[in-house]
């Protein structure tokens, strides 16, 4: 699985979050996605890579422009990791 962290320049709202959110689980068939306009960022995990440059498409046809991706290997924290 992979994890990406995106920054995503023009999210000013919640709304703006959701739409960011919905695009890219619209796009992708993603694990989970989630946005912050605090941080002006999405996070996405998912099971296969990213075609970057549909993600930037999708992003811009939703009225949002894409900066920086950082991609990392990720795996999930279980409960029973923690013993």
């Amino acid at each position: 699985m992979w994890k990406y962290t995106i920054k995503v320049d023009g999210m000013m709202c919640g709304m703006c979050e959701a739409h960011v959110n919905e695009a890219v689980r619209k796009a992708f068939p993603v694990k989970k996605v989630s946005s912050s306009h605090k941080k002006g960022q999405t996070e996405i995990i998912t099971e296969q890579e990213l075609d970057e440059a549909l993600l930037a498409k999708t992003l811009h046809d939703t009225g949002y422009d894409m900066g920086t991706v950082a991609k990392e290997p990720y795996q999930k924290k279980s409960l029973f990791g923690l013993l």
